[in-house]
C-alpha cells in the first residue's frame, strides 16, 4: 500500500501539525485550532488504516499516551471535560485512512456543552430508512 499521500505517515505534507508528546509507537498531533482549543489526534507511527488493525502495542501505548496528554492539556487549559472518539470507515466519518484518536478538551461555557456524539446521532433524522419506526435493535444475550 502507498502511504505517500497520507499526512500521518508524511507529517511534513500538513505544515501546521504539530508532533505535541510521543511514545515508541504513538504521536499525539495538534494544528491551531479556532474553536475546538487544545485537541488533537493520538496517532500510531506505523499505518493502521483504523483502531481494529493497532496492535497490542499500539494499544498499550495509545493507553499511556492518552493520560500524558490529559495531563498536558489539564495543565495548559483546564478543561472541564473530554470527548475521545475514533471515526472507522467513511459512514463513521473516517476521512484520513490512518487510524487516529481524536482528543477534545470540552469546556462548561461552550454553545454546546453537554453534548456527545450521541445527541447528534441519536436523533430521530438519523433513523435509518430500512429499520420500523418502533423496532428495538440489540445483540444476541449472553448466555
Amino acid at each position: 500500500m502507498n502511504h505517500d499521500s497520507c499526512v500521518f505517515c508524511r507529517p511534513e505534507l500538513e505544515a501546521r501539525q504539530r508532533a505535541i508528546l510521543s511514545n515508541e509507537s504513538c504521536i499525539f498531533y495538534q494544528m491551531p485550532q479556532d474553536i475546538l482549543i487544545g485537541s488533537g489526534l493520538i496517532v500510531p507511527r506505523q499505518h493502521r488504516e483504523n483502531v481494529f488493525e493497532l496492535t497490542e502495542q499500539e494499544w498499550a501505548d495509545t493507553y499511556q499516551l492518552v493520560h500524558k496528554v490529559k495531563a498536558h492539556l489539564d495543565e495548559l487549559h483546564q478543561p472541564d471535560g473530554y470527548n475521545l472518539q475514533w471515526n472507522t470507515q467513511g459512514a463513521a466519518g473516517q476521512h484520513l485512512f490512518h487510524s487516529h484518536l481524536h482528543i477534545i478538551p470540552r469546556f462548561a461555557d461552550e454553545p454546546l456543552a453537554g453534548k456527545d456524539l450521541r445527541s447528534f446521532l441519536g436523533k430521530e433524522d438519523n433513523r435509518r430508512p430500512s429499520l420500523a419506526a418502533n423496532a428495538f435493535q440489540h445483540g444476541t444475550p449472553i448466555k
